[in-house]
């Protein structure tokens, strides 16, 4: 599994140049340009295009830049693959998946525009698509699942509720079949942007199901994404510890290692190895 942030992901409407070029300077580890949700059905191509000249533009530093297209079953869908495949984009982003077939035929169509190499996020917004799920992350083009809570929980008729007790199986779902296939997993976007305290707790509510990160729809959400999914110092102390106490277990050839009176093992040395990786990526990015 790649140890990429990706503590924050940004929506930027595709038809929004001002905020296009705001996210050059925000502190969010990858940005998604929209051309489906975010985009007024009669402003699609012109959308396109500015998120084509975006591209081109460049000047994004260390985030990663994703599209997220319209899907093949609307008119736009097509046109937004091939307009992409001929642009220098390494990630897409596709709404409501719902079987690896559908998977198939976009990975198939670009494969015909001579770009078998991009990844693709798969949104999971309904129930066939949480039905699906594991077979959706192990689909080869797939590198990240994202939730799109927003709509799942409208097809459900599940009401808005602090606990989103009635998307808990879904949630956990996800998580379990990012797990399965080794890829990365990002909760839903929460929309109330004038409830700070609100969107905090559901950050921690995501890092504690195992979420990788968050999806936004306002620079506001970036820190408090970043602080939850991302390394605490003290995390970062702990996972330096675990991997002294392994390596003079090594060197002493006892095969035991204790810290803190209590037992180190593999598990624990993954998760200090993973948590140091973020950390330097973190530092990395904010030096650059």
């Amino acid at each position: 599994m790649t140890e990429t942030a990706l503590r924050s992901v940004l929506y930027m409407p595709g038809a929004n140049q001002r905020a296009m070029d705001k996210a050059r300077d925000l502190p969010c580890d990858a940005v998604v340009f929209d051309l489906e949700d975010a985009v007024a059905p009669d402003a699609k191509a012109a959308a396109r295009d500015a998120v084509v000249a975006q591209l081109a533009a460049g000047g994004y530093g260390h985030r990663q830049l994703v599209v997220r297209c319209n899907g093949l079953d609307t008119p736009w869908g097509e046109a937004d693959l091939r307009t992409l495949a001929a642009t220098g984009i390494d990630t897409l982003c596709l709404p409501k998946v719902e079987s690896d077939e559908a998977l198939d035929r976009v990975a198939t169509l670009l494969a015909e525009a001579g770009r078998s190499d991009i990844r693709l996020w798969a949104m999971l917004e309904t129930p066939p698509g949480i039905a699906a799920a594991e077979e959706i992350a192990r689909h080869a083009a797939v590198s990240v699942l994202v939730m799109g809570t927003t709509d799942l929980a409208a097809e459900l008729r599940v009401s808005p509720q602090p606990d989103r007790l009635g998307l808990q199986y879904a949630l956990g779902r996800a998580v379990m079949a990012a797990r399965l296939a080794g890829i990365a997993v990002l909760d839903g976007v929460y929309l109330d942007l004038k409830d700070s305290t609100g969107f905090r707790a559901i950050c921690e509510q995501g890092r504690a199901l195992g979420f990788d990160g968050k999806t936004l729809i306002h620079p506001f959400q970036i820190d408090d994404a970043n602080a939850v999914f991302g390394p605490t110092p003290q995390a970062v102390s702990w996972a330096e510890r675990v991997l002294a106490a392994w390596s003079e277990a090594e060197q002493a050839g006892t095969g035991l290692a204790v810290l803190d009176g209590k037992l180190v093992e593999v598990m624990h040395v993954d998760e200090a190895r993973r948590t140091l990786a973020m950390a330097r990526q973190i530092a990395g990015q904010a030096e650059s």
